[in-house]
């Protein structure tokens, strides 16, 4: 079944988040009619290869003209219509950055895959349910709501003025023309009269620029409450969700949204603004004792320029957080001479700012580091901000080529000499420019989320658990000496983590039981784990018992293990993967002879093996596991192969696949049989003399078990031998020569 069919069949509260990331930048319907192909092509990898990106955004084209042409017989309008829209469209916005449309889908597709983990868990992790609780709150309608109504009435006070600067006028004329009269006129009748109206219209004016004093005094406090209380809150949880989705958690949106709130707000002030100079400019032409333009305007003039310099200065952030384009998943962790990217924005999307920002990006500004290392950055570190280079028409900034580069130190040291590994070292990457309109400057500067700087691959396992500590625990994107007492984590939500790192990075979560077995690895068996604090110290730097690796480097050399080999039988569900050898016991113990699992190593890391359950002639429960199954292993044959050929022989040298039900009770071959890489039957038979003179060589991985032996066997981890291949064997090489192979000594590495 597709990914898309399994998300189609979800309860609907799942289906509301799904429909949260699908929008004009990559529209449903596109989604739902490529669903096969879209889930067939690599758009992570294409995310950080532009030639790559290039072909599947050309690809795409073709498949949806070809839907077109479907649809085109069905003379169905409304989906010919909506199609050759959204072609356009796509067209149109990804011509130019096509690798964007690649980031897009493959968001896309990942957050799907956190959805359907989340929907088979039996209960949300605490973290996602705060998350989606703010996502959804009513703060975040009230906002929209309140924007809009402070909009709105920036607007009817325009009317206001307008209706003002008339009636000064108005009065203005009537003034001069009674200046402009003979003095026995002035004393006539009817002049007193025109006296005494002018009199009632300069009362008018004195009491219409009150009211409009006080009507831009509400709105300029209203903004104020707004931006304070609200606006500025909802940007709070906006980078808090930025946080946990850098870590493997729900895709953080509404920036868009929030872009919608700055603009209008900013927009709003700047016509209050406008309205004040305005108020001005009627004050030289006419004022009087008690002008409340004269006692009001310059502090509402200095409220106004105050909530512009503060809305501006929340607005600039960081919408994409440094990642080097190797790693999308593991973003934070920066090897130095290598490049990285990181995109800027201004929530407030004005048409005057187009090219006028020049951001210049530093590391380490006016931060006090606990780290020895001291680091500069090359490549192009100051770019202009602008409309064209986003899809979706934001006031962006992205650097592409920026790289750290570790200046040598004076004192002769190298990297950190105190209690901290280089691994916790975290540094800041700052970002400054400065905004020039309508008479205001105002200087903007914002900063990444900490970095873990470092030098060698190796040390990204490590580096990548400081990155998820952090962002776990601290909200303060400034708080660099972190790692000098790092806080505990409670267990509970460090699992939900876990599970996010699963889920996010090779397409399945983990469920309760899968959970409970890591917690039972981390602290032991426990009454409850929910309350339990867990240390740093003993998520990343004790080593487990008995083991020289730690907790954390074990679990990530499993992730490795699957995104690289065994990916397809992870998404699936067919590797329970996280059971101890005890529980392994207890679930194989009733099941039928040839019945087995797939669990991961405890012991090695990296690794995975599988465990069958058989009977006695006497009718004794017996188990069986074979040596783990590493990387080296898998790369030379595909572990499906590996399940399909294996074979045992037992003391009568007859040879048999003892792996019959994938547990509980799924025939082995109904579980794997897609995955297989060829048939049995497509092993060719050696020929005379060989290909070119050669003769042909196969390997004879076969698990020997002596059940007679007083010795406890431990069955050897041996490539597998497909059926065809053994009766070649026999047919070419005597039963001794066989024999004498199986009796070999063989080592794992």
């Amino acid at each position: 079944m597709s990914q898309w069919s399994q998300v189609q069949q979800l309860e609907i509260k799942f289906l509301e988040q799904v429909d949260q990331f699908y929008d004009d930048n990559f529209p449903m319907e596109v989604r739902h009619l490529l669903a096969q192909w879209i889930e067939s092509q690599d758009w992570e990898a294409a995310s950080n290869n532009e030639p790559m990106a290039t072909i599947l955004l050309q690809n795409l084209l073709i498949q949806l003209d070809e839907q077109l042409d479907r649809v085109s017989q069905e003379k169905n309008l409304l989906l010919i219509h909506n199609l050759k829209r959204i072609r356009k469209l796509l067209q149109g916005k990804y011509h130019g950055n096509p690798m964007h449309i690649a980031v897009i889908i493959s968001n896309c597709l990942r957050e799907e895959r956190r959805i359907l983990a989340a929907a088979s868990m039996p209960v949300q992790g605490p973290l996602e349910k705060q998350l989606q609780n703010s996502v959804v709150s009513e703060r975040q309608r009230n906002v929209e709501h309140k924007v809009s109504a402070i909009k709105n009435s920036a607007q009817m006070t325009e009317q206001d003025i307008k209706y003002l600067e008339d009636l000064q006028e108005e009065f203005d004329f009537r003034y001069k023309t009674i200046q402009s009269l003979e003095q026995g006129d002035k004393n006539s009748v009817l002049m007193k009269q025109e006296m005494v109206m002018l009199q009632e219209m300069l009362n008018t004016l004195d009491y219409k620029r009150k009211e409009v004093l006080s009507k831009m005094a509400q709105v300029i406090n209203e903004s104020d409450v707004l931006m304070n209380n609200m606006l500025l809150e909802e940007l709070l949880d906006w980078k808090r969700r930025q946080q946990i989705a850098c870590i493997g958690g729900p895709l953080h949106s509404g920036l868009d949204q929030l872009q919608n709130c700055f603009t209008l707000l900013a927009e709003s002030l700047f016509q209050i603004r406008r309205q004040l100079e305005k108020l001005d400019e009627l004050l030289t032409k006419l004022t009087y004792d008690g002008d409340p333009i004269l006692l009001q305007r310059p502090h509402l003039l200095e409220r106004v320029n105050f909530l512009l310099y503060n809305l501006f200065r929340s607005s600039f952030v960081i919408e994409r957080q440094p990642c080097m384009p190797t790693h999308p998943q593991r973003p934070m962790v920066l090897k130095t001479l290598i490049q990285f990217t990181v995109k800027l924005r201004l929530l407030i999307k004005l048409p005057e700012l187009n090219y006028q920002i020049r951001v210049k990006a530093t590391i380490d500004k006016n931060v006090s580091t606990v780290s020895n290392r001291r680091f500069v950055l090359c490549g192009t570190h100051v770019k202009a901000m602008n409309m064209d280079e986003s899809a979706n028409g934001s006031l962006s900034v992205e650097f592409r080529h920026l790289q750290p580069k570790e200046m040598k130190s004076s004192a002769g040291s190298k990297g950190n000499e105190g209690p901290q590994m280089v691994t916790e070292e975290l540094h800041s990457i700052s970002f400054e420019t400065q905004v020039s309109l309508y008479g205001l400057t105002i200087d903007l500067e914002t900063s990444s989320l900490p970095v873990v700087m470092i030098s060698n691959v190796s040390q990204l396992p490590n580096a990548w658990a400081s990155i998820i500590w952090y962002n776990l625990l601290s909200k303060d994107s400034q708080n660099l000496g972190f790692f000098n007492n790092p806080p505990t984590a409670t267990l509970s939500q460090l699992l939900e983590v876990l599970s996010w790192q699963f889920s996010s990075y090779v397409g399945r979560g983990l469920n309760s039981e899968q959970l409970n077995m890591l917690a039972e690895k981390l602290i032991g068996q426990q009454i409850s784990y929910t309350d339990y604090q867990l240390s740093w110290a003993k998520f990343c730097k004790e080593h487990l018992p008995g083991k020289s690796f730690t907790f954390w480097v074990w679990l990530e050399a499993i992730l490795d293990l699957i995104k690289k080999h065994i990916l397809p039988l992870w998404i699936d569900g067919y590797i329970m993967g996280f059971v101890s050898k005890e529980k392994e016991r207890v679930l194989l113990r009733d099941k039928m002879p040839g019945t087995f699992l797939l669990r991961f190593s405890e012991s090695n890391l990296g690794g995975i093996t599988f465990t069958w359950v058989d009977q006695s002639e006497n009718g004794e429960v017996r188990f069986h596991s074979v040596e783990p199954y590493n990387k080296g292993r898998l790369t030379a044959l595909p572990f499906a192969d590996i399940l399909r050929d294996y074979k045992v022989i037992l003391a009568d040298n007859v040879p048999e696949n003892p792996l019959k039900y994938l547990y509980p009770d799924i025939p082995k071959d109904k579980a794997f049989g897609k995955y297989y890489s060829c048939q049995p039957n497509e092993v060719s038979r050696p020929t005379e003399g060989g290909v070119k003179g050669y003769v042909p060589a196969v390997f004879i991985p076969i698990s020997k078990i002596l059940y007679d032996s007083t010795d406890p066997h431990s069955p050897s981890d041996l490539l597998p031998m497909s059926p065809s291949v053994y009766a070649v064997l026999r047919e070419h090489l005597s039963p001794t020569v066989i024999e004498t192979a199986l009796s070999s000594p063989y080592s794992a590495d």
